[in-house]
């Protein structure tokens, strides 16, 4: 932030009560205004319009992982398959233009995206403001965490310490304190829910850089700077605050990866975990448990790896037909080209979309990105030809890691941690709405592949 940012920002937290340990007042007022009507709308669906059918499962879907089957309901975000992701109704693009800013910083400031996510309209910059506020008063990590990953032998994996340390502070959960004292209605579950998430989304950038510093810097905890704002903080703390465009590259990268529906492997973890009333440190923990599967977050590490190859593969940038031999042969070697493909979008990803709009003003020239593009240019035509794959457009991680490449960020194991970072804003968002609903426990019937075959009269003889 520029000095008078920095100022009016410091002027808004001072006069603003010290968050920790209390709700954020403003954000407590919204949901409490907005909780009402929302849970008589979904009194009104079950009890008068329980019966209706939405979807029907058939065997494919059973054995298939229930891929595309509607069982959950997430207000939050959707996918739209010509659209891609819309954030509480806004498209990617929406919500980047929609969202408030400082004065002379180009991507919007995070805090206004979490106040989008829980209450579903568009802040002013004060409202913002006053989240990034809050998050900054309740930043500070407990020291018992920051030992346990100090402890963590050096080789462990930065999710394992990502997941490790969010479950340590499980310890924190006022959600766990006051229903183990009996206090809390069923109501008002949400509260202290809403408390334990802006306590946990608070320390996420401090937690990752934390991870970062001590897999490769120094160390060490480094002391966030409260001039700055959430997402430019985590770029400060690894050694980058200096770098302006590497600030805003956070702030977006943090935006984009926000929330993506509330079925995927890491959202319907989180929600199955909170369903049975264990608080967002243990849902939130276990969703970056999902989160860490090579299927799922860290396919960004596999684009990446692949990009490398194929900068490898030649002495020289390649030309179009160069790289159109090489995919052919790396197709028909039974392999897949990582970042292309999305099981819902038969579009390009307005997430890939948005990120290369960035790189073509603040690094067009990276070889890496040239790469992309021209990557880009040529596997959507060849994928068609091959008439297998129903979408051969781009998704988000086409692009991400070379982005971060291109700014010194080159451990590919930290790149799901910031994936997680992100996530844990629509995760936790989720979580808050889904207790002051009163969703009740997950519990999915299984059956046996006999019954199957009775069902279906399968002849055995």
């Amino acid at each position: 932030m520029n000095k008078n940012t920095a100022a009016h920002f410091n002027s808004i937290c001072d006069c603003l009560p010290d968050s920790r340990g209390k709700l954020s007042s403003v954000l407590h007022a919204k949901l409490a205004e907005k909780i009402p009507p929302m849970r008589q709308r979904v009194r009104n669906l079950v009890t008068n319009y329980g019966s209706v059918k939405i979807d029907e499962v058939t065997v494919a879907h059973l054995y298939g992982g229930n891929r595309g089957v509607k069982t959950l309901v997430s207000d939050i975000s959707y996918i739209d398959q010509k659209e891609g992701i819309r954030l509480r109704g806004y498209t990617i693009q929406e919500v980047i233009h929609a969202l408030p800013r400082v004065e002379g910083e180009e991507y919007p400031l995070v805090g206004g995206l979490y106040y989008l996510l829980l209450t579903s309209e568009i802040p002013t910059l004060e409202e913002a403001l006053q989240v990034e506020c809050e998050w900054r008063n309740r930043s500070e990590l407990p020291r018992y965490m920051l030992q346990s990953l100090k402890a963590l032998p050096r080789d462990t994996h930065p999710m394992t310490m990502f997941s490790h340390a969010i479950l340590s502070m499980q310890h924190e959960s006022i959600f766990a304190k006051r229903y183990e004292e009996g206090s809390l209605r069923k109501e008002n579950f949400w509260e202290t829910w809403l408390e334990d998430s802006l306590n946990l989304t608070a320390k996420l950038p401090t937690i990752a850089a934390t991870i970062y510093n001590i897999k490769n810097r120094v160390d060490d905890y480094v002391v966030p700077d409260p001039d700055l704002d959430w997402a430019s903080n985590f770029a400060y703390m690894i050694g980058k605050g200096d770098n302006q465009d590497y600030k805003e590259l956070c702030k977006l990268y943090f935006i984009i990866h926000s929330d993506h529906e509330g079925a995927n492997a890491s959202a319907h973890t989180t929600h199955l975990v909170s369903s049975t009333l264990s608080d967002v440190y243990y849902s939130c923990s276990a969703g970056m448990n999902a989160l860490a599967g090579p299927l799922h977050g860290l396919a960004n590490q596999g684009c990446l790896r692949w990009l490398l190859r194929l900068r490898d593969n030649f002495s020289s940038f390649p030309t179009r037909e160069q790289l159109e031999e090489f995919v052919w042969d790396w197709l028909n070697a039974g392999q897949v080209v990582p970042g292309y493909g999305h099981a819902v979008l038969r579009t390009t990803d307005p997430r890939f979309t948005v990120q290369v709009a960035f790189a073509d003003k603040h690094c067009p020239d990276d070889e890496l990105i040239r790469l992309v593009k021209l990557v880009y240019e040529v596997v959507p035509g060849i994928l068609q030809q091959l008439g297998k794959v129903s979408n051969p457009w781009p998704n988000v991680d086409a692009v991400t890691g070379a982005l971060q490449y291109h700014y010194g960020v080159q451990e590919l194991d930290i790149y799901t941690v910031m994936f997680g970072v992100s996530r844990i804003l629509g995760l936790s968002a989720n979580s808050v709405w889904t207790r002051a609903l009163g969703y009740p426990l997950e519990r999915p019937k299984a059956m046996t592949t006999s019954m199957l075959e009775d069902i279906i009269n399968v002849n055995l003889d």
